[in-house]
């Protein structure tokens, strides 16, 4: 599995609910189709991720093949994070802006219904910290077609921290949740190897190197 992933400079910038947008169409898409475990998972499981970024803003667009009954909620709230959202079917994006400390990450989930949550997380020696009340001003979008799940968040560079710059390598992975128990799949772009299902491993992120 490739462990770095190019994420495309776009000069302008669109609002996220345009999930067909042609500027998606520029990013290199990376596909998904392993668990956490490193082993592989059903086709109907997979996903992609395409990731571009402008001056202002970070893009992440993922589609996911649903071969299964949705695990999502009856009265999806839009208008604040949902807590407890990694329970249902999310896909997840972590990123780390700086490489030499991936401890520090922050974690984005959004679900077929368009349902998000934005979490700062430290991974410290013998505990994780998540700042809970963390507001990034993240926007969504999502789409349920048949067999297949098109989901969208776009997160502007001041909840980061810091923009990057063309060249910069940010850490990260990229997570599917999907099904219930005890069948319930939990895929991984870079395989985190734990004993049971954890996407919380810094040491196993990935790289996402801004190109222009």
């Amino acid at each position: 599995m490739k462990s770095r992933l190019d994420v495309v400079h776009i000069k302008n910038d669109f609002a996220v609910a345009a999930l067909d947008n042609p500027m998606w169409k520029q990013a290199n898409e990376t596909v998904v189709c392993d668990y956490w475990s490193g082993e592989a998972a059903p086709i109907g499981r997979h996903f992609t991720a395409n990731l571009l970024w402008s001056d202002e803003a970070f893009y992440i667009r993922f589609e996911a093949n649903q071969a299964e009954p949705l695990i999502v909620s009856e009265n999806p709230d839009l208008s604040k994070k949902t807590m407890g959202l990694w329970d249902h079917d999310v896909c997840e994006i972590f990123i780390a802006p700086n490489k030499n400390n991936p401890n520090k990450y922050f974690e984005f989930e959004i679900a077929p219904t368009g349902e998000w949550i934005d979490l700062r997380v430290e991974v410290l020696p013998d505990k994780r910290e998540t700042d809970w009340d963390y507001e990034s001003g993240m926007t969504s979008a999502a789409r349920i077609e048949k067999n297949r799940v098109v989901m969208a968040i776009k997160i502007e560079w001041k909840a980061l921290g810091k923009p990057p710059k063309a060249g910069d390598l940010w850490l990260g992975n990229l997570f599917r949740c999907v099904g219930k128990d005890p069948t319930r799949g939990y895929l991984s772009w870079i395989a985190t190897e734990t004993s049971e299902p954890s996407f919380h491993v810094p040491s196993k992120f990935g790289e996402f190197e801004f190109v222009k």
